[in-house]
């Protein structure tokens, strides 16, 4: 766990996947990452802890391609937090989303979702509260590409969050 204050807010962090193959005869839920996809994830990490978002406690889809986005994106982290692979994060639309976070323990201060579009863009676009950033909103409505994640920030508990609830403030995008 991190060292922050009870008031300190909560951030969010809604990761899409990196770029993934899509071979042939092979399930959606077993597609592995691309080169590019491979490349992507650690950027994904190292962009994090430059911006002192490291997870407390990370939901990652169960699928192959979100699993090897997070090692990747690990290696680059100076943490070792707690995973948990959900298939419920797979499957997941913006309601059950909004659900598993609101079920994450009030000691996590920093939480990381790895997870699938349209869902990641629009749990952000939903979470959105007035004091989002105008242009990140914008860009999150329309969907987000391959390893690009949102940042909300919330003062209440997670078992408050919903609609309107979070300022959005950055969308990063794999370079």
């Amino acid at each position: 766990m991190t060292t922050d204050s009870p008031q300190d807010p909560r951030r969010l962090l809604l990761l899409r996947h990196a770029k993934s193959e899509h071979p042939e005869r092979i399930s959606d839920h077993q597609r592995p990452l691309s080169l590019v996809g491979r490349r992507q994830s650690p950027r994904v990490g190292a962009a994090m802890t430059a911006a002192g978002l490291v997870p407390d406690l990370v939901l990652c889809s169960s699928a192959l391609r979100t699993r090897q986005t997070w090692e990747l994106a690990r290696t680059t982290l100076d943490a070792d937090p707690q995973v948990e692979l959900l298939d419920e994060v797979y499957d997941a639309g913006v309601r059950s989303l909004l659900e598993l976070v609101q079920a994450v323990p009030a000691d996590v201060r920093t939480l990381l979702v790895v997870g699938h579009e349209p869902t990641m863009s629009q749990t952000a676009a939903t979470l959105a509260s007035p004091e989002s950033d105008a242009t990140t909103l914008a860009r999150v409505r329309v969907g987000v590409p391959t390893a690009s994640w949102s940042w909300l920030e919330t003062d209440g508990a997670w078992s408050e969050l919903g609609p309107g609830s979070a300022a959005l403030l950055r969308l990063t995008l794999a370079e």
